[in-house]
């Protein structure tokens, strides 16, 4: 028996997601790469600040990965961006396992870092593109579930090399190496699976496009009312869409699209203005100076990976029943209340006093925090950017929006180890404010994208006010009730309801003689 269509396109956007994986190894095994003192002697003992341009390297490219991303996504298709972003990282994960020198490492972390950019852009831009509407959410924040799952693994890998391989080279070479595994099966069997409609839609492959649709959402039925509808609404869209301009400078020149940008930029900056990078890159720093050594600092981060990937996998199972909004709001005030009590705890307990309660307090706080950011803020930074664009210019806006991520990450990998020297715990009250203040821009500005057709979404979003709790329409819909609503062929853009009049029209397919491949000819109307 073969898969359902829902879970046949849950498994697409699965696969694709192992590029994901990569970035989430990264995060893992950078931490534990720095403390190993085979790769201190390598790299010529760096000071705090080349140990935050090792980390931050790998941001700089992925900077640099987004644009080109973009590019290669609207020219030559999804799947092929794809697989250029797995040959870069190949070539970076060459350079820093066999690096020699400080040169060679930075070398590698920055063609891995402009695959990650590459690869973390695209992801979820394939994925919003193939969903059902009642599961897109669940497909976009696949992202930050297998990221989850590779710093999982890499929290684990650096642990083992810890225990058993201390002071070798291994220590520190396996894990990098390792990660370029991921890249082997992404690359090489991507093309087993459909090109986003979407895309094939907007280069004029209208046949292709509804093929594809047919594939992921009815079993290869190209005469299935949703497809039909689907198409339909992609089409009258994209018809619109044409008599704008389109191009680069439109995302800054038309208004509609700037504050799109604005908004996903926000997004992207607020996600770093929580402090997740302070733990994901130097976690071991953070602990040593609790009192705790390299190997219980190292177990404390593969337990803060597993609390992780619970509520990754949380968000999955509830985001398009809960909606984007409201969980992001939620989420930024528990992590400025774990923020307030874990910096309360450093400033009234330091190492200095040896208060191991008041240290393993600390630590809870870590996971917790963890806990809500990954349930919400990292899994949605991701599908929200993806889902606020038109097709026309969905590629070009997630690469803006993204790039904003990694200035933002770039800029608190590269001050974070000085603040620490520094200041020590007063850095963590920089978190403490913005946490709240990005809960009250989510409230104010950010409206609600679950249970819309990315279609419908122009349309809604430029009727939304731009003080969101003063617009009527600002409340969650049910994502099941608008793919029923398509399977019933009610459409909700302009335009679509005569497309989908003209192939309803078609005469019936009983009749052989005259329509011997009436699937090709539903897919030549739509």
């Amino acid at each position: 028996m073969g898969l359902s269509p829902k879970a046949f396109t849950f498994a697409t956007g699965c696969f694709v997601a192992l590029g994901s994986i990569l970035f989430g190894y990264d995060l893992g095994v950078i931490a534990g790469v720095l403390v190993a003192q085979d790769f201190i002697d390598t790299t010529g003992n760096p000071d705090a600040t080349y140990i935050g341009f090792i980390v931050s390297a790998l941001l700089l490219g992925a900077f640099c990965g987004c644009i080109p991303a973009g590019l290669l996504a609207d020219r030559f298709g999804r799947r092929w961006a794809i697989v250029v972003g797995c040959v870069i990282f190949m070539l970076g994960g060459i350079l820093q396992t066999a690096a020699m020198n400080r040169e060679m490492m930075i070398a590698g972390r920055f063609f891995a870092g402009m695959a990650i950019g590459m690869l973390s852009m695209l992801a979820p831009l394939y994925q919003s593109e193939i969903a059902h509407p009642s599961i897109r959410g669940r497909l976009t924040t696949l992202q930050q579930f297998f990221l989850g799952i590779g710093a999982f693994i890499a929290s684990f890998v650096v642990y083992g090399m810890q225990v058993h391989h201390a002071g070798t080279a291994a220590q520190w070479r396996f894990p990098l190496g390792l990660q370029m595994a991921p890249c082997v099966p992404l690359a090489t069997m991507i093309f087993l699976f459909p090109e986003s409609p979407r895309w094939l839609m907007s280069v004029g492959k209208e046949e292709e496009s509804v093929a594809a649709l047919a594939r992921l959402h009815a079993n290869g039925d190209t005469k299935d009312n949703l497809v039909l509808a689907e198409a339909a609404e992609l089409k009258a869209a994209l018809a619109h869409e044409r008599e704008v301009e389109t191009g680069w400078a439109s995302l800054f020149t038309n208004r509609k699209n700037f504050r799109r940008i604005l908004m996903g930029i926000t997004l992207q900056f607020s996600v770093q203005m929580t402090g997740v990078s302070v733990f994901q890159y130097y976690a071991p720093a953070v602990f040593a100076n609790l009192g705790f050594g390299a190997e219980r600092s190292l177990l404390f981060q593969s337990i803060s990976s597993v609390v992780a990937l619970i509520a990754q996998f949380s968000c999955i199972l509830l985001v398009d029943r809960l909606g984007r909004r409201q969980p992001l709001i939620w989420a930024n005030i528990a992590i400025g209340v774990t923020f307030i009590i874990g910096t309360a705890l450093q400033a009234r307990y330091p190492a200095s006093t040896g208060n191991i309660g008041a240290a393993y307090a600390y630590i809870v706080m870590t996971w917790l925090f963890n806990f809500a950011f990954s349930c919400a803020v990292g899994p949605i930074s991701w599908a929200y950017p993806a889902e606020i664009f038109s097709t026309s210019i969905r590629a070009k806006g997630t690469a803006v929006t993204s790039m904003a991520c990694w200035v933002a990450n770039f800029m608190i990998a590269q001050v974070s180890p000085i603040a620490l020297d520094s200041i020590g715990w007063r850095y963590y009250l920089v978190f403490v404010v913005c946490s709240f203040t990005n809960a009250l821009t989510f409230y104010l500005f950010f409206p609600e994208t679950a249970g819309r057709t990315l279609e419908e979404m122009e349309q809604y979003i430029n009727e939304s006010g731009y003080l969101v709790p003063l617009h009527k329409s600002r409340g969650l819909r049910s994502a099941t009730e608008r793919e029923e609503e398509l399977r019933r062929g009610i459409t909700a853009v302009t335009g679509a309801d005569e497309v989908l009049q003209q192939v309803q029209q078609v005469p019936s397919a009983g009749d052989s003689d005259k329509y011997s491949n009436n699937d090709e000819k539903l897919a030549q109307k739509v």
